[in-house]
């Protein structure tokens, strides 16, 4: 057997490196828009939306659309466009979104959609149908008008636009279910289990429509053994390779680090299947997807370690990949509000008229069935990585591609509220959404009980500009009619207080503890007066069962006694509450 490798190495010449200076603009350019990804995706959370609408977001803003027109050279110090960066950037690219896949298939449970059983077949199978025939119809009748290129095949262009319409975004839907205190109940299962079917098809689909463009498989393989190979994999991974990985999860975490073990083997397994899909003409992405779905099956992969693995590529990797959006289009001058209106009309009739179909004919009531639809609508970043896809293999342009990106937003957007409304719902209230900085008093100064409330009351009053006096007394009569010490070292004194319209939370640390009379008889230590309207529709109970919940570990309560200021103290009911 011949030697792979030239004998004489000092004979060959050297690998191009990257230079100081393009080191340099990487890190500045990976650098900025990270922090920039991150800090427009909390501000999107701030306002109840999906992260990735602040991460998309802010690579508009870097890219040629704002900064691009504004200061045209910093963009291309930053962002050039030839020479070895753009190289980098792009393989840092398919990176992350290879790795974004994988947390998407980890979410995908499998036993969930076989509990679910008929009803989320039924559903799952007229939420691809529908949006598919209406999508390929379209998209086959006038192909120039959805934005197809001239060179696009016309039976591969209508199979992707019909897929790309009928794929749902599993991340965004188990969100949005969550937010709204529905995923543990019958209705949000079998979203969650009709969604996971969605997925697994149309990227399955999806696989076979990226075998088919020539431009893919002209150095691989012939389409016919693309498709039978992708076919091949898909079994392999969701049978013996879900066994095998079931199977050697408990020595791996018996034998390495935790998580490292697992972490390790996860990343590693995903970028052997992206490389084993790439050779077989499809995407890496989708043999990432079938390592996740194997991985996350498994009843051995813990719950943290999931976190971990879901934190560590969400916090990093994700926000670079679709900040980096923004960077490839001008979203301004590609804008066409037509395709766009046609485009969200056509996914939006298709996914929600036939989930909603399906939903009534297993018997679900009209407003639950709607809900059910609306649910299922939610696109999110699904949508705009199989439109990039669709971008780079030359099937559309970039008019399409923004009608794609806006589509799977404004999906995404509408999904929790429309569900809300249509199921009376009010959205479950978070108490770090209410508690003001003003009114954290860290530490009391009073020593007794209706000393407390009236302190935290005054420094309420005085935040939200309210008379003190009725609001003490009514804390204080309330106080009167039955003790709030839950025990633990906590206490929760509350009133409801007339012309109030949103809740108001005072919080106060003592040093020595007061007494509120506690079924356990220890004093007070963390204090929190709750102030709500009259009629608050259950949000004084809302807040008293997370407090309940968040301060349920001594660690946790040990951990906000430990604190120096507001800050430190929002942070803890942040990550506790998760």
């Amino acid at each position: 057997v011949p030697y792979p490798f030239p004998k004489d190495y000092t004979a060959q010449p050297l690998m191009e490196a990257l230079t100081s200076h393009d080191t340099m603009v990487m890190f500045l350019a990976l650098g900025t828009l990270l922090l920039a990804a991150r800090v427009l995706g909390e501000l999107a959370m701030r306002f109840n939306q999906p992260a990735v609408v602040g991460e998309i977001l802010a690579g508009v803003i870097l890219g040629p659309t704002v900064m691009g027109a504004i200061a045209p050279d910093f963009t291309g110090l930053l962002f050039p466009a030839a020479g070895s960066l753009p190289l980098v950037l792009d393989g840092f690219s398919i990176l992350a979104i290879t790795l974004f896949l994988l947390v998407a298939g980890i979410e995908v449970d499998l036993s969930v959609a076989w509990r679910q059983g008929r009803s989320a077949l039924i559903v799952g199978i007229l939420g691809i149908a529908c949006p598919f025939a209406l999508g390929f119809a379209a998209a086959w009748a006038a192909p120039q008008t959805l934005g197809a290129e001239a060179a696009a095949p016309p039976l591969i262009f209508a199979l992707f636009f019909a897929t790309a319409l009928s794929i749902s975004a599993l991340p965004v839907i188990a969100r949005t279910l969550m937010d709204l205190n529905l995923y543990r109940s019958d209705l949000g299962m079998l979203v969650v289990a009709a969604a996971i079917f969605n997925d697994l098809v149309g990227w399955i689909i999806f696989a076979f429509v990226l075998g088919m463009i020539p431009e893919n498989t002209s150095q691989a393989h012939p389409v016919l053994l693309t498709i039978s190979l992708t076919i091949a994999f898909t079994a392999f991974m969701l049978t013996a390779g879900r066994w095998l990985i079931h199977r050697s999860l408990p020595w791996v975490q018996a034998h390495t680090t935790w998580p490292s073990g697992v972490l390790g083997l996860s990343l590693g397994m995903a970028l052997l299947g992206g490389a084993l899909t790439e050779w077989i003409g499809v995407h890496a992405i989708f043999g990432a997807l079938l390592v996740g779905v194997a991985i996350g099956d498994s009843a051995h992969l813990r719950e943290h370690t999931r976190t971990i693995i879901s934190h560590f590529i969400s916090c990093f990797f994700a926000p670079l990949f679709f900040a980096s959006i923004g960077l490839r289009v001008n979203f301004v001058q590609q804008f066409d509000l037509f395709l766009v209106l046609t485009v969200l009309a056509i996914a939006c009739l298709g996914k929600i008229v036939g989930c909603t179909l399906g939903a009534r004919y297993v018997g679900i009531s009209r407003r639950e069935a709607w809900a059910v639809g609306f649910g299922m609508n939610a696109r999110g970043a699904m949508e705009i990585i199989i439109g990039l896809l669709a971008l780079q293999y030359g099937l559309i342009g970039e008019r399409m591609f923004v009608a794609l990106v806006v589509m799977a937003l404004v999906t995404s957007l509408i999904s929790g509220p429309a569900m809300q409304r249509l199921l009376g719902l009010a959205k479950h209230p978070r108490l770090s959404d209410f508690v003001l900085a003003k009114a954290f008093l860290h530490p009391l100064q009073a020593r007794k009980r209706f000393e407390v409330i009236d302190e935290l009351a005054a420094a309420l009053c005085a935040t939200a500009s309210l008379d003190p006096a009725p609001v003490q007394a009514a804390a204080r009569q309330r106080e009167e009619l039955m003790p709030t010490g839950m025990g633990n070292q906590l206490a929760v004194p509350h009133a409801r207080v007339e012309g109030l319209t949103l809740p108001l939370v005072a919080v106060g640390l003592s040093a020595t503890g007061v007494d509120f009379d506690a079924p356990d008889g220890e004093p007070a230590r963390i204090i929190f007066l709750i102030l709500t309207p009259l009629r608050d529709n259950g949000t004084q109970i809302a807040i008293l069962a997370e407090i309940a919940r968040i301060f349920a570990t001594p660690q946790a309560r040990e951990k906000v006694l430990q604190v120096k200021n507001y800050t430190e103290f929002l942070a803890i009911l942040k990550t506790e509450r998760k």
